[in-house]
């Protein structure tokens, strides 16, 4: 098989998505899996996030909300080595300081993320794209060279049939539906088995099917995995919600399930209640 991306967007593939390797064990005697406390951003004079205070469990599906500008970016940057924060600290478990580790580190722990737009390799087929990911930590010679093993293999197929693309296995990323692609780096994401996942507006541009499959997906990875959702579709939003953050100026305005957060006097003035 051949690869003929760049060599650099490779690398940057090893960066992203880790192999199937022993993680580092996280403490979560405490049932939560990410401690974020005090955390603040300032970019040129702006403060991104202001003492931020965030605090997800283990195998929860947590939704994060806000007008943009209100700090969901920043904050994701921030977990995943991203940007540096001025202050506060970030622990994955009580014992992992996130902020001490490298943005490849931090991967390598379970931590995974997805952003708006899907980045699949196009001209390769979906299982080839999953491949590739399972094997990007090994070094891009590695991949390039390695045949996959019969445990790998199966890992890839498990995934297939989770993101409902085993039928498209053979077919081009390229030809997918926006939705579908928006699945396969899903997929990318899970042959890692990331402890942590992070998904940046998961269901911007799809219909309203693939909209139902992929909060039947969400629901499904909840449990086995700790799932962050952060989205401005609010009608999604309300079909997976267990509880929602919302943020507002870089801080938590308020928390608790979706029908509290509905009735938050200042949620519905600063957010629900906006054109946003």
């Amino acid at each position: 098989m051949s690869w003929p991306a760049p060599l650099e967007e490779m690398r940057h593939r090893d960066r992203v998505f880790p192999h199937l390797r022993p993680k580092a064990k996280v403490d979560v005697s405490k049932n939560v899996l990410l401690y974020v406390e005090g955390v603040s951003v300032s970019f040129d004079g702006f403060k991104a996030l202001n003492n931020l205070n965030l605090y997800i469990n283990e195998g929860e599906l947590r939704c994060l909300i806000g007008a943009n500008g209100a700090g969901k970016t920043t904050m994701m940057d921030v977990i995943t080595g991203k940007t540096p924060c001025d202050e506060g600290t970030v622990y994955f478990g009580q014992s992992i300081d996130l902020l001490k580790r490298s943005e490849p580190e931090i991967a390598q722990l379970g931590i995974g993320r997805k952003f708006q737009k899907p980045t699949v390799f196009e001209a390769q087929s979906v299982f080839a794209n999953l491949e590739l990911a399972l094997k990007a930590s090994k070094g891009i010679w590695y991949s390039l060279r390695a045949s996959l093993s019969g445990p790998q293999r199966d890992r890839i197929d498990e995934i297939l049939a989770l993101i409902n693309l085993s039928e498209a296995r053979e077919q081009l990323a390229g030809s997918l539906s926006h939705g579908q692609k928006q699945w396969l780096e899903i997929g990318m994401l899970l042959v890692s088995d990331p402890r942590l996942l992070f998904l940046d507006e998961p269901v911007a541009g799809m219909t309203a099917q693939e909209t139902e499959r992929t909060a039947e997906l969400l629901n499904t990875l909840a449990g086995d995995h700790t799932v962050v959702v952060v989205e401005h579709d609010m009608e999604f939003v309300r079909s997976i919600a267990r509880t929602v953050t919302v943020l507002h100026q870089g801080s938590v305005l308020a928390e608790g399930t979706m029908d509290e957060v509905q009735n938050h006097p200042e949620v519905i003035e600063v957010y629900l209640g906006s054109d946003e």
